[in-house]
């Protein structure tokens, strides 16, 4: 009878030991509030007040993820995150297509050495201004790095930089005296490198590298994204350049203003340094598109930010960023013959939170852009400010 309890209790470790080896962890976040957009060209104003889901400060979310132990410090891990829209009928606000897609990989890590993952991923800027940015990535305007549509005031755009690739391959090293690395790539062909006539092809290419240093209160990053898009019939790039004074709406100027066959190269740096009662953030990025038909086509847009952040009492938080940038259009003779211009813009950003728990807090924010007038654009701008409350789980 001893023996068969003492198999009994041996046996339950033992499955008890095999589950801890393997662990799924279902997360996410929920942030609803009411938000107001006032949009401007030249003296003309639009005023847009809601009750939205989109989330002022963080959008929303839903995630999945897990690890389990190989054995000799060995690990597969995935994660699977999509956007929700809990205001919305449609599922996840998409309009029959699904949930947005956030970042979903899967990957294998070795202790001492990293990991490697596959699938879509963020890109090296944009994990470098997460842990750099005074507004922690929210979606008011006002802030010149991690750039809100002007159009809806609310809602990230890629504009400013990339935020994902997909069909990415990232490497990731342990930290080692402070350093981590990051590097990313992307391949995402259609079609072969030279397809028959007929066939009409779209190839994307991208690179990127990061690197991360922590020293006790101090973080520093760097990181670039480098990508490449072609749209080919046969032999021929198929796509028209536009010309850089044809764009409008600068600031977020179109994702593609150049048409559909462009390279894209962003730089970023960035440095925090945690004073005890408030951090301290400086930031500086710079975006440049460029035609593939001809280098004299390009835009380029670059900024720098400041910013601090700090607790005034264990309930209360706050955050204060500015900043100023530039956006320039190079010419191609054969397509435009305007001068190259120049247009400035500014912007600067206020939010607080009320911490409830660990886990939920209300929150305020306010946020403003003005861009000035040129040749390229009407003078424009905006500003917008959200209330609500964010939850965790």
């Amino acid at each position: 009878m001893k023996k068969s309890l003492l198999a009994v209790a041996a046996m339950g470790a033992f499955a008890s030991a095999a589950q801890a080896q393997s662990s799924v962890t279902v997360y996410g976040l929920m942030d609803v509030g009411f938000q107001g957009v006032t949009s401007r060209v030249g003296s003309a104003k639009t005023n847009i007040t809601r009750f939205t889901g989109e989330g002022s400060e963080t959008t929303s979310r839903l995630g999945f993820r897990g690890t389990e132990d190989l054995g000799g410090g060995t690990s597969a891990f995935f994660t699977a995150e999509f956007g929700l829209s809990p205001t919305d009928a449609t599922l996840s606000g998409s309009t029959g297509n699904g949930l947005f897609n956030r970042q979903t990989f899967v990957g294998l890590a070795q202790k001492g050495i990293g990991r490697a993952a596959i699938g879509t991923q963020y890109t090296p800027v944009h994990l470098a201004v997460g842990r750099t940015d005074p507004g922690q990535q929210n979606n008011i305007l006002g802030n010149v790095i991690y750039a809100a549509n002007a159009g809806s005031g609310n809602g990230q755009t890629t504009q400013a930089y990339t935020v994902r690739y997909t069909n990415a391959l990232t490497l990731q090293t342990e930290r080692m005296a402070g350093f981590q690395l990051y590097g990313i790539y992307n391949n995402n062909n259609s079609n072969a490198n030279n397809p028959a006539t007929v066939n009409a092809v779209t190839n994307n290419e991208a690179l990127g590298l990061g690197i991360n240093y922590v020293w006790k209160k101090l973080n520093v990053d760097a990181a670039i994204n480098s990508s490449k898009q072609q749209s080919i019939a046969g032999s021929v790039n198929t796509a028209a350049a536009i010309p850089p004074n044809a764009t409008a709406n600068v600031v977020n100027f179109p994702a593609n203003p150049l048409g559909t066959s462009i390279g894209i190269m962003s730089s970023y740096a960035g440095v925090a340094y945690d004073f005890g009662i408030l951090k301290a953030y400086a930031q500086y990025i710079n975006t440049k598109y460029t035609s593939n038909l001809s280098s004299d086509s390009y835009v380029t847009r670059a900024a720098q930010q400041i910013g601090v952040r700090g607790n005034w009492t264990p309930k209360i938080e706050s955050w204060a960023s500015v900043g100023n940038g530039s956006l320039s259009a190079g010419n191609n003779a054969a397509v435009d013959t305007a001068a190259n211009a120049t247009q400035k813009f500014t912007g600067y950003q206020l939010g607080t939170n009320y911490i409830l728990s660990k886990r939920t807090n209300l929150y305020g924010i306010f946020g403003s852009t003005q861009v000035s007038n040129s040749s390229i654009a009407t003078s424009e701008g905006g500003s917008s400010y959200g209330v609500g409350i964010r939850h965790t789980f």
